[in-house]
């Protein structure tokens, strides 16, 4: 296990790895955390997952990332890309097989996977830099309660019980002052989804024709999570003709759930 490895120079730019008991390159789960792009932390995760992919001979990553305070979008989405690619560079090391990986997130984490799967691949082949040049790319993704998108306008009109006040005086990074709207189109992962995109599964807390909680505080988060986000997700990932499942109450879905899912994949 090795903690707080800087893949940058910024105190949070960082990744905890945790090495699987195994022989000879095995396949890496990564995970990123949530917290609206401004908080939370990649320690806080779930050791019992953690050892389920350790004992599965899968190895595990966790990657903390810069936060709004520290700098506007789009940090947290090329440290992401960073601290994967640094990742790979480190596979020999680190006894990776660099083409097994796979990621699971939260909301903003589930953005940030979502963003590395579908994106094309930022590996540059001519770079100077040889952590710049390995790839970017997954073999399988998990995004839990992720958002399609950064335009809050869409939110307004398609999400039950979302409210703008949600996110207040920019504490998430009020992305209706950011002037360039190019910006919000790049970060929004839905328009990133292509045909080569990897085998996904979404899952969500609440069914699509659930009512919206009448506690005003667990509303807000109900909301900003909400399925609605996964459904229209799914459709453009199954119109691409990438294989899709989304999990939510009642839904049937072939795996149990994220971890099944990526362990499926990573151990074919």
């Amino acid at each position: 296990t090795f903690e707080k490895v800087p893949y940058g120079d910024h105190p949070n730019q960082v990744i905890d790895f945790w090495q699987a008991d195994v022989k000879g390159p095995a396949p890496l789960v990564i995970f990123i955390h949530g917290g609206g792009f401004t908080g939370g932390s990649h320690d806080k995760i779930s050791q019992e997952k953690v050892q389920a992919y350790l004992d599965a001979g899968i190895h595990h990553a966790s990657i903390e990332y810069r936060f709004l305070k520290h700098a506007q979008f789009p940090a947290p989405h090329e440290d992401a890309v960073r601290a994967l690619q640094f990742i790979r560079s480190k596979a020999n090391a680190w006894g990776i097989d660099k083409n097994r990986i796979a990621a699971y997130g939260g909301s903003a984490g589930a953005q940030l996977v979502a963003y590395l799967a579908w994106a094309d691949d930022f590996a540059d082949p001519d770079s100077k830099d040889p952590i710049s040049r390995e790839s970017s790319r997954l073999i399988a993704v998990a995004p839990i309660g992720g958002q399609s998108t950064l335009d809050l306008d869409w939110w307004v009109e398609h999400i039950p019980g979302y409210d703008r006040n949600f996110h207040g005086d920019g504490k998430r990074g009020d992305l209706s002052k950011i002037e360039q709207r190019a910006l919000v189109r790049e970060l929004s992962i839905i328009h990133h989804i292509s045909p080569d995109d990897p085998s996904t599964f979404m899952s969500y807390g609440m069914h699509p024709e659930a009512p919206i909680p009448s506690n005003p505080k667990r509303a807000r988060g109900w909301s900003i999570h909400h399925v609605n986000f996964g459904i229209v997700m799914e459709e453009k990932l199954r119109e691409e003709g990438v294989e899709v499942f989304l999990k939510y109450p009642k839904a049937k879905v072939p795996f149990e759930n994220d971890t099944a899912f990526l362990m499926h994949h990573l151990t074919q």
